[in-house]
């Protein structure tokens, strides 16, 4: 029972974390496509950073979660199995999580340069640059189900 709490909560977590990692890149499109409307930029940088703050609390307490997942059977060997033992799938989905923190603190810097009144990439390029985590999200769902090796 504690197990699938446990494993409830992470994925909470883990669908707000990726709320915030989708969301951010289309705000950076809104700021870009503002011009130079200084009370939008400035709603949007607003809207921007609380996001970008949400985030990391989404993701560091889906972190603490899926760490007690991943682990917890070391500390409380009868609440909570090893799930993972031989097998390397977890190795491909952790990698792809660092990637999509890598790409959501990315993110984070271009929001930050552009409070700071540096240049952003064009609207086009981010929207482009908005579609990786859909796909990278897709391979982490892919993993978690199939455990294909």
């Amino acid at each position: 029972m504690t197990y699938l709490w446990i494993k409830s909560l992470h994925l909470l977590f883990v669908i707000a974390w990726m709320a915030t990692v989708f969301y951010l890149p289309r705000i950076l499109v809104n700021v870009a496509e503002a011009g130079d409307d200084a009370a939008v930029r400035a709603r949007l940088h607003l809207m921007g950073r609380r996001l970008y703050k949400f985030g990391h609390n989404m993701f560091g307490i889906a972190f603490v979660f899926g760490l007690a997942l991943w682990q917890g059977w070391r500390v409380f060997p009868r609440q909570l199995p090893n799930v993972v033992a031989g097998m390397h799938w977890i190795d491909a989905k952790l990698t792809l999580v660092a990637v999509l923190l890598a790409y959501f603190i990315c993110a984070g810097r271009l929001l930050k340069r552009s409070e700071k009144g540096g240049p952003l990439p064009s609207s086009r390029a981010l929207r482009w640059f908005n579609e990786p985590p859909v796909l990278l999200l897709l391979a982490v769902i892919y993993l978690v189900l199939a455990k294909p090796f």
